[in-house]
C-alpha cells in the first residue's frame, strides 16, 4: 500500500522529511477496523512527532491521526461497525498512522462519519473535537458552576483548530458566555463567525480587556496555545474557584501563582485513553457519533479552511510548513491518493 513516512526526525525543509513509501497492507484482528483513508487532517502533534520521534532501527514512522474513510475489514472482536461504514477518527499515538491508503484503528474510538459531510470535511474534525469536548466536560467539568463566577468560559487560541471547534460546542450544548481570543482580522471575522459572544486580543494584555466586557471574572479559562506567554493574565483573569484547562507543552509551568484563588488546572491529552486503553475507552465512540450527529443537524460546522491536494509527501510537507507557522485558521485537509 502507498504511505507517507520517514526514518529520521528532521526539519520540514529537508528533502526526506516526508517520503512516498509502500508498506504491506496490514489485517484487522481483535477490536480492530481496517480502514481504507479517504482523507487526513494534519495538527499540531504531527509536526512535534516528526521533529523528535526516531522510528524503530530499519522501520519507517508513518504520522497522521485525523482521518476519515470506508471499513474494509474488521477484526473478530468487532461489534460496532461493518464493511463499506464510512467512519471519522483521532487514532492512537502509539501506533501507526493514517498518511496510508489502509490504517487499522480501535473500533472503540471510531464514530460514524456525518452523512451531510464529504471525507475532506469529515477529516478535520476527530481530534480537535474529542479534545475540545473532553476539554469541556470531562476535565473542565463546565456542567458544574463555579459559585459567584461568570458563566463563562475563555478560549485561547480561538481561531485554530481546537480553539475553533470548542468555540461551536460550548455555544451549542452549554449556556455559557464564549470569549475567544483572535489577533488578526480575519481570525477575529472566524471566532465571531464560528459564535464567539465576545472577541480580545491575545497580542495585548488578556485581563484587562475581559474586565472591560463588564461580565466578571470568567469560571473557565481553556488555552490552547502559548500558554507560557499567558499565564499571569490568566491568573489575574480567573475566578476564585475557578477551572484553568490546557493543551500545549509549556516549557515550564508554575501553577502555584493559582493557589490563592484555589483554581484547579487540568492537562487534556486526546490521545490517554487509547493509549492507556482505559475502561471508558468508548467514550470516545460515543463522543465522535455526538459530533456527527450535531453536524447532520446543522448545529455545528466543519473546521475545513484548506485543502492541499492529494496524500503524498510533497503536499504533506507543505502542510506541515503551514501547521508550523502557529497562524493557521482551522484546518488543513488532504483527500485521496
Amino acid at each position: 500500500m502507498r504511505a507517507v513516512a520517514y526514518n529520521i526526525p528532521q526539519p520540514i525543509s529537508a528533502e526526506t522529511s516526508l517520503i512516498d513509501v509502500d508498506l504491506p497492507t496490514p489485517e484487522a484482528k481483535g477490536h480492530d477496523l481496517l480502514v481504507e483513508i479517504k482523507a487526513v487532517s494534519v495538527n499540531p502533534v504531527d509536526v512535534k512527532v516528526r521533529a523528535s520521534a526516531n522510528p524503530a532501527e530499519g522501520e519507517y514512522k508513518v504520522l497522521g491521526w485525523d482521518a476519515a474513510g470506508v471499513v474494509k475489514a474488521i477484526g473478530s472482536d468487532v461489534t460496532m461497525f461493518k464493511p463499506g461504514d464510512e467512519v471519522f477518527y483521532a487514532g492512537a499515538i502509539n501506533r501507526g498512522g493514517s498518511n496510508a491508503e489502509f490504517h487499522l484503528v480501535d473500533e472503540r474510538i471510531v464514530g460514524l462519519k456525518p452523512k451531510s459531510l464529504d471525507f475532506a470535511a469529515a477529516a478535520a474534525l476527530p481530534l480537535t473535537s474529542i479534545t475540545a469536548y473532553e476539554t469541556l466536560f470531562d476535565r473542565l467539568k463546565v456542567q458544574d458552576p463555579v459559585p459567584g463566577a461568570a458563566n463563562a468560559i475563555l478560549i485561547i487560541g480561538g481561531a485554530g483548530g481546537v480553539g475553533s471547534i470548542a468555540i461551536q460546542i460550548a455555544r451549542t450544548l452549554t449556556d455559557l458566555t464564549v470569549i475567544a481570543t483572535a489577533s488578526r482580522p480575519e481570525t477575529q471575522a472566524w471566532v465571531k463567525e464560528l459564535g464567539a459572544h465576545h472577541v480580545i486580543d491575545h497580542s495585548k494584555p488578556l485581563a484587562p480587556q475581559i474586565e472591560a466586557l463588564g461580565i466578571g471574572a470568567p469560571a473557565f479559562i481553556f488555552s490552547t496555545t502559548n500558554t507560557s506567554d499567558h499565564i499571569a493574565s490568566i491568573v489575574e483573569a480567573i475566578a476564585p474557584q475557578g477551572r484553568f484547562g490546557l493543551i500545549d507543552d509549556p516549557k515550564v509551568l508554575d501553577v502555584a501563582p493559582f493557589k490563592r484563588k484555589a483554581v484547579s488546572t487540568h492537562w487534556e491529552l486526546m490521545f490517554t485513553r487509547p493509549l492507556f486503553n482505559t475502561a471508558d475507552m468508548i467514550e470516545q465512540h460515543k463522543l465522535l457519533n455526538k459530533i456527527a450527529e450535531l453536524v447532520d443537524a446543522g448545529k455545528i460546522r466543519t473546521t475545513l479552511t484548506e485543502t492541499l491536494g492529494t496524500i503524498s509527501a510533497a503536499n504533506l510537507k507543505k502542510a506541515h510548513a503551514l501547521v508550523e507557522t502557529g497562524k493557521m485558521k482551522g484546518k488543513v485537509v488532504l483527500a485521496g491518493f
